[in-house]
């Protein structure tokens, strides 16, 4: 019998391969895990949003599934996704709601606040900018604060997950969340 990390990898391959019935099993499996990810999200949001978790998992599921190229490399990498995909969703969220039609406006992001998941969905366009500069110049560094920042996890759970020391990995957000902040200071 598989174990859970094994089945769910088996049926993301399924998926990509694009087996319908692999996704409806995928769903049930993975879906309790995405929903706390989204709730943690959608918990630093300020009040009265009109994204709602559950909204923000289904959409999160269906661009990652859509996402699968033939192959997923694991659990991880599925919710390396799907946290991206959040990431996506969130900020194009901010968007529409700063649009000046709206009468929204961008809002300097203060990292400490950010990267400590706490910054409310209009400074997320800030955060975006960043985002994007450092995943062109540093992709481990953009998957680390990807873990960490849209998916919840720990130094030690990314440590794990990229089979290399949790030391490492404290260098690495901490060189992160400096080069963040340098650069949106600028």
């Amino acid at each position: 019998m598989l174990d859970s990390n094994a089945k769910v990898t088996m049926l993301l391959n399924k998926v990509a391969e694009g087996d319908r019935s692999a996704s409806e099993q995928l769903l049930p499996l993975i879906y309790e895990e995405l929903r706390k990810l989204a709730r943690i999200r959608m918990s630093k949001l300020p009040p009265g949003q009109t994204l709602q978790s559950t909204a923000l998992v289904h959409e999160a599921y269906m661009r990652a599934a859509d996402q699968g190229d033939g192959t997923w490399e694991g659990r991880r990498h599925f919710f390396f996704v799907a946290a991206r995909a959040m990431r996506d969703i969130l900020v194009e969220d901010a968007r529409r709601k700063a649009s000046l039609k709206r009468g929204g406006d961008m809002v300097r992001v203060d990292l400490g606040v950010a990267l400590e998941i706490e910054a409310p969905a209009e400074k997320m366009l800030d955060l975006d900018i960043g985002l994007q500069k450092l995943e062109n110049l540093d992709p481990k560094g953009f998957e680390l604060v990807m873990l960490r920042y849209f998916t919840g996890f720990s130094l030690a759970e990314v440590a794990q997950a990229w089979d290399t020391s949790l030391s490492t990995v404290e260098r690495k957000w901490r060189f992160v969340k400096t080069w963040l902040a340098e650069e949106m200071e600028e």
